[in-house]
């Protein structure tokens, strides 16, 4: 997973943990992990923070693919999606992604999220502050679109 994180061309777009860092979530019961694998390699994964909480909010921390561009984000989230709301009773998923983050963006939208807003300042990332996009789905929208996308197809 570190290594994944540190990609060239990563720096500036997704967040870096230390060892100890993925070591203290796994350990903390409130981070569930999620590994992408495509036939037998593994290609990215993905963070969840407030896995299964009180609140019913899920917030997707992470998702990394070591090959973006080929679909792989996109299949990851489709996934993750599913998973989170079929084994929890979120209600909501939410994420931040930095403005200029354009190719993640697009994967979110197409996988039903929405932007909400700005969020000024919300990220401490390569040594400053840094806004981000605030994005979610609820459970009746991620319903609904199921809906229709199993209408389309039959």
């Amino acid at each position: 997973m570190v290594a994944t994180e540190r990609l060239p061309g990563f720096e500036q777009l997704v967040g870096r943990w230390s060892d100890a860092q993925h070591r203290s979530a796994l350990a903390d019961g409130r981070h569930a992990y999620f590994i992408a694998r495509f036939e037998s390699e593994a290609i990215g994964f993905a963070i969840v923070r407030d896995w299964a909480s009180a609140e019913r909010v899920a917030h997707i921390k992470r998702v990394v693919v070591s090959h973006p561009g080929r679909g792989h984000g996109k299949a990851l989230l489709v996934q993750l999606v599913q998973i989170i709301f079929q084994n929890t009773d979120a209600h909501r998923i939410w994420l931040g992604v930095f403005p200029e983050n354009t190719r993640a963006r697009r994967a979110y939208e197409a996988v039903g999220f929405q932007a909400e807003g700005i969020a000024r300042g919300s990220a401490f990332f390569g040594g400053r502050h840094r806004d981000e996009v605030v994005m979610s789905l609820l459970r009746p929208d991620w319903a609904a679109g199921r809906q229709l996308s199993a209408r389309e197809t039959t």
